[in-house]
């Protein structure tokens, strides 16, 4: 199925000014659903075809890592090499996977139903994540469901305590793909035997924090820095039954090469400290800007596009990024560790978009489907509902977080907007790099 390609205006109205912003954009277009397992069309409760909407259906790239390694040691992947394999060698300078991939689908099928060979624990971070081995030699990381769809960040909780959510993850793949970054790795929800799949095939350490509870369900501990107790046990709901996001592994840093870079609107992660761009609104200007890294090429655009993902689900964790090494700064940053997004439906963080309303640039392809979004009649929130009919764990989200997320675009077009009134131009804040 070809690509429309229309003429899209964006239509910027703040204080009795009126600014148009014209570019070559994508039609919103049924696509694919993307299904797991078959290329048939999943349906929406009205029989309407599932929308899936991609902001771009190809951009510009000047190789992937599989061409890096024809061209370093001469070789070739055999065409009977599993999906993961071939799916890591098709990453490319802009994207981790294209629109409408049909390998990708194959990727999630098989993360959804291939048999679990092995486990082990992740290292680092606060709470339990588990690396898992599939039969065909994938590794993918397994986030266990801690917490009900209902359930709700209380509001007197710091972002830096509050519990992961493996329905967040789900959706934050789905929400990064609709709009077009396709930056979050391929992540699916799977329901885990906690006997057949995790203990009898995970490490000795681990195996050895499985107990029965109480109440006769399987649970377990694993190892960490905040909720690996027996008070926070991760138990089956019920006995030994484990909901559960899976998500591919990219490929092994000594492989590729990743550079790991400390977020420009980093909090404090201090409970009695705020962070210096909370309290300084030139910040962008006096640190940002004057940074190497942020002087030319997509790094900025990539920050504030990533503030927008993070806005629309609430994600405050966002404390450092990573890049693959290979294309220097050339690059895209990955949008890894979703989940603790999705934790309010009530509330809007406005800081999320800091780097938008301080720094007030913007990716021109990123404004203008959000506008277009914003026009209907379908909105973002209608085509993640619908996209998310498609993981084997839905429904992924409560109906709130969808509403949450309308309310939101239009918050980030008016910030958007305030830029260009506050420039007086709007072709010095909505930026077209190709991306």
């Amino acid at each position: 199925m070809k690509w429309k390609q229309r003429l899209v205006i964006g239509i910027a109205f703040s204080s009795g000014l009126l600014f148009l912003v014209c570019f070559h954009g994508q039609q919103l277009h049924a696509l694919n659903p993307w299904p797991y397992w078959s290329n048939e069309t999943a349906a929406s409760d009205d029989g309407e075809a599932v929308l899936v909407v991609e902001k771009r259906a190809t951009r510009p790239s000047r190789t992937s890592i599989g061409a890096l390694v024809r061209e370093k040691d001469g070789s070739h992947m055999p065409a009977s090499s599993p999906a993961w394999l071939r799916w890591q060698m098709q990453i490319t300078d802009a994207e981790l996977y294209g629109a409408d991939d049909a390998l990708t689908r194959e990727l999630l099928r098989d993360m959804a139903e291939e048999t679990i060979v092995a486990v082990e624990e992740k290292t680092g971070g606060t709470q339990v994540k588990l690396v898992v081995r599939l039969a065909n030699d994938m590794r993918a990381l397994f986030k266990p469901m801690r917490l009900s769809r209902e359930y709700e960040t209380p509001a007197d909780h710091f972002y830096f305590v509050d519990f992961e959510r493996h329905n967040a993850e789900i959706a934050a793949f789905h929400l990064d793909r609709l709009l077009g970054f396709r930056r979050v790795p391929p992540t699916v929800g799977r329901v885990v035997n906690m006997s057949a799949d995790l203990r009898f095939n995970a490490e000795d350490s681990l195996a050895s924090t499985f107990f029965t509870s109480p109440a006769g369900n399987l649970c377990f501990t694993g190892h960490c820095s905040y909720y690996c107790d027996t008070s926070h046990a991760i138990c089956g709901r019920p006995r030994d039954r484990l909901e559960g996001s899976l998500q591919m592994l990219l490929p092994n840093k000594g492989v590729v090469g990743w550079s790991v870079h400390e977020h420009p609107f980093r909090r404090s992660y201090n409970k009695k400290k705020l962070a210096r761009w909370e309290k300084d609104p030139a910040y962008c200007d006096k640190v940002v800007r004057n940074k190497t890294e942020f002087q030319r090429g997509r790094r900025l655009l990539d920050v504030v596009d990533m503030s927008v993902l993070d806005f629309l689900t609430g994600n405050m964790d966002r404390h450092h990024y990573e890049l693959f090494r290979l294309w220097a700064n050339s690059t895209f940053s990955f949008h890894l560790d979703n989940g603790r997004s999705f934790g309010k439906t009530k509330h809007d963080e406005l800081s999320c978009l800091t780097s938008l309303s301080q720094c007030c640039v913007m990716r021109n392809s990123t404004f203008a489907l959000l506008a277009e979004f914003e026009q209907g009649p379908l909105t973002l929130g209608t085509a993640l509902k619908r996209s998310l009919k498609t993981d084997p764990l839905n429904p992924v989200l409560v109906d709130g977080h969808f509403s949450a997320i309308d309310r939101r675009v239009k918050i980030i077009l008016s910030k958007a907007r305030n830029c260009i009134q506050e420039k007086g131009d709007a072709a010095l804040v909505l930026l077209e790099d190709g991306f």
